[in-house]
């Protein structure tokens, strides 16, 4: 695809990105109506400026895995958005509540110098000992599991290990927090996840306030209309046999009672201020007040307001009908009726009452009783009608605080996406990590600190370096000894192989988003499967390389597909060479007394395939490394020979959808139809035909892994499916459905009207051409 990137070389870090991320901040921290709103982008702009800062004293070397100076990898730095570190440290900063408050009850000076000094104490270990035991802590970043860790090795006598931890943290024992905060809660369900707490739903809750829209014509139906019709049965009394209102003059009694209405009105005006059409003289209301006023004061109507009453009179009657008709009685009722179902400002109310017992910091075991319909009893404590449901705008906050097994998540639609998905797994992952350990302080205190490692965000990194691993931790090093062999866990195994299968049955159009890949990893690492798993690369930052785990990962897709698969005859693979390649790079690697960082075999592979759509230059050994669109047709090249992880996740982990391949090719072809569709009329649709692309090519694997019987039937489909869609659809996907059908009858998929469909173009896509809602047949 064409794209205008304005970044520097990618060797290096842009400060002009800072500084428009600054710009924002302070723009919004300036003109935004909400004052929250203006709070958080005060703190964005405090950050990014932290960021300008130490790039321009040097603290700060943005594309570093130490990204801070004086800080080793394992500290967590505070990072925005971008992947650039703002030089502080997430676990410094002021001391926290819990920990001034731990250091009044030992008797310590109130730094964290002291307070560490304090939990090294025979005192000190017996406290962290109990929280230890009981389970009741939270890590909200990685560093508070490390005197915990310490107090752990001290019991179980790994004494020297102790001290070794000890040892390196001390230097920081001032500046960071090595300890994590009390909580009255245990440790959560291992096999349940939540996307959002209970808080969350709180939160979300509270800031439901009362809709001035709906207030207003509530107030209109319940108490302007039927003050009106008062008003208009009092000015009738004053009529004629012919109707005309104000024939004879109103006696002392009728203006008695007009002037109590008057009365009335002005202490409706001051309690109910969301309806303001009564103050408008043009208004029937208004007229019929007005004219009141002047006669309870006993002063005539001149002819214009005579005029204006009766014109007023008249138009109430023929539009609603004569107070106490029939006609007008059930038009009230219906409205006092509409106006008495409950604001979802009350609803609110109510399902915080509802949540109030529960505690804020997981999610909830059970939602049906919090969206149950209001019962008899509420409604008696709070006005509201009993039997009112719970809208949809009030269920989701608290739908989405379900804790529950994450397959149970899904299928009740409240994961979304595969990149929710992602958010979720950490969770598990979580569990399943520190499964490994036979003892269960310390299964709790590893999967509390794997999950706060998962929060932990990634740094923009430049030239190769990788993120920070968990095992890179020095508590979580500390005790790497004392988990089961990894060989021998099977559950881990189990446990990728359900998450990939659920990943790809769930979302099997979307590629996995690097946060699931990168949990996905963690579990194969641990169960010891040689499955490569590869992330997605950033085309702007692209630097001509890929590491060797790529060309594993292509090896793994070799043994998969080739031999004349669907997928390796449309893609135009010749997957014996790459195995060939991937043998001869691991020999060569296997002399080498370091490990190599690259596999330049691969990179020249991907850059040679890329060149038919494709300007991409050779810069040493790097190739593609030029513009953003260029970087990205030698990327797709890359996940087109791994499968951007199918493959692994089929060979290697062993993933089998419980549907079968049919159902996900044919579900994979409707997301690409739904976004062909969006490419239409749009001025900038270049990433929609990226990902049109890429979920063709899911779609392509999964047929590649169909029977030959099920292969044809949905090629058969695909072409009549298409033709159903929409013309400026159809016109589209006739190149590359007609491409496929040829490979499938051993053609070639750019042959005759054929189009091999990928994302990435630095020519133009011919996606982007309006095809006159023709399909050409």
């Amino acid at each position: 695809m064409n794209h205008d990137a304005d970044q520097q070389h990618p060797a290096e870090a842009n400060p002009g990105h800072a500084y428009r991320r600054l710009a924002e901040a302070l723009a919004t921290a300036r003109n935004h109506q909400d004052p929250e709103t203006r709070r958080r982008a005060r703190e964005r702009g405090r950050r990014w400026r932290d960021v300008l800062s130490g790039m321009a004293d040097g603290r700060l070397t943005i594309g570093s895995r130490t990204p801070v100076a004086g800080l080793p990898a394992w500290v967590t730095p505070e990072v925005v958005r971008g992947g650039f570190a703002t030089g502080k440290p997430a676990a410094g900063g002021p001391l926290l509540a819990h920990e001034a408050e731990a250091a009044r009850r030992a008797g310590v000076p109130e730094n964290r110098r002291d307070l560490f000094a304090y939990w090294l104490s025979e005192e000190g270990l017996g406290l962290l000992h109990e929280l230890l035991d009981s389970g009741r802590y939270e890590v909200t970043v990685p560093e508070e599991a490390a005197l915990l860790t310490v107090a752990w090795l001290a019991r179980a006598g790994e004494t020297e290990a102790a001290l070794d931890l000890v040892g390196e943290l001390a230097p920081f024992a001032g500046l960071l927090r090595f300890t994590p905060k009390p909580s009255g809660l245990p440790a959560p369900d291992p096999g349940a996840v939540h996307r959002r707490t209970v808080g969350d739903a709180v939160d979300a809750l509270a800031r439901r306030t009362p809709s001035r829209a709906v207030e207003t014509q509530r107030e209109a139906l319940t108490v302007w209309q039927p003050f009106g019709d008062e008003l208009l049965a009092l000015w009738l009394e004053t009529a004629d046999e012919d109707g005309r209102v104000l024939a004879r003059a109103p006696g002392a009694d009728w203006r008695g009672r007009g002037g109590e209405l008057l009365r009335r009105y002005a202490g409706l005006a001051l309690r109910h201020t969301y309806c303001t059409k009564h103050l408008d003289p043009r208004q029937n209301l208004a007229i019929l007040r007005n004219a009141l006023e002047e006669t309870v004061a006993g002063r005539e109507l001149d002819a214009r307001g005579s005029g204006l009453l009766r014109h007023a009179v008249t138009s109430m009657v023929r539009r609603r009908g004569l107070p106490g008709s029939a006609r007008l009685t059930a038009l009230r009722r219906e409205q006092a009726a509409q106006a008495a179902l409950p604001s979802h400002h009350a609803l609110a109310r109510l399902v915080l009452r509802r949540l109030a017992g529960l505690p804020r910091e997981t999610g909830a075991a059970e939602i049906e009783p919090l969206l149950l319909p209001v019962g008899a009893r509420e409604a008696r404590e709070t006005g509201l009608p009993a039997g009112a449901a719970i809208p949809a705008a009030l269920r989701r906050p608290v739908e989405a605080a379900l804790s529950a097994p994450v397959g149970t998540l899904v299928e009740r639609g409240l994961v979304p996406s595969a990149e929710v998905l992602a958010e979720l797994v950490p969770q598990l992952v979580a569990v399943t990590t520190a499964r490994a350990y036979p003892d269960e302080s310390l299964r709790t205190l590893a999967a509390a600190g794997h999950r706060a490692f998962r929060d932990r965000r990634s740094l923009l990194l430049l030239n190769l370096e990788r993120q920070v691993r968990a095992e890179e931790l020095p508590w979580v090093r500390a005790v790497a000894g004392q988990r089961s062999d990894p060989g021998t866990d099977t559950e881990t195994a189990l446990t990728l192989r359900q998450l990939g299968e659920l990943a790809v049955q769930a979302f099997p159009a979307t590629v996995l988003p690097n946060p699931l890949v990168r949990e996905l990893a963690v579990l194969a690492r641990q169960a010891e499967l040689g499955a490569p798993l590869v992330e997605e690369l950033a085309a702007d930052i692209f630097m001509g390389t890929f590491t060797p785990k790529f060309l594993a990962a292509a090896r793994v897709a070799a043994e998969l597909l080739g031999g004349g698969s669907l997928y390796e005859r449309y893609y135009a693979v010749d997957y014996r060479a790459i195995r060939d390649m991937a043998i001869t790079e691991a020999a060569e690697a296997q002399n080498r007394q370091t490990r190599p960082r690259t596999s330049p075999g691969f990179a020249k592979l991907c850059a040679e395939r890329a060149r038919p759509s494709s300007s991409g230059r050779e810069h040493g050994s790097g190739y593609g490394y030029g513009s953003t669109a260029a970087n990205g047709t030698v990327i797709e090249q890359a996940q087109i020979l791994t499968t951007h992880n199918l493959a692994t996740l089929v060979h290697r982990v062993g993933i089998v959808p419980a549907t079968g391949w049919e159902d996900l090719a044919r579900r994979s072809f409707g997301t690409v139809c739904r976004l062909t569709a969006r490419i239409h009329g749009n001025p900038r649709p270049l990433a929609t035909i990226k990902d049109t692309a890429y979920a063709w090519r899911q779609m392509v694997f999964h047929l590649s892994l169909c029977t030959a019987a099920e292969r044809d039937r949905t090629l058969a489909w695909l072409a009549e499916e298409a033709e159903r869609r929409p013309g400026h659809v159809a016109g589209r996907l006739y190149p590359a459905v007609t491409g496929l059908c040829q490979v499938a009858e051993g053609g070639s998929a750019d042959s005759g009207a054929g189009r091999r469909l990928l994302g990435w173009s630095t020519t133009g896509h011919w996606m982007r051409e309006d095809p006159g809602g023709a399909v050409r047949r």
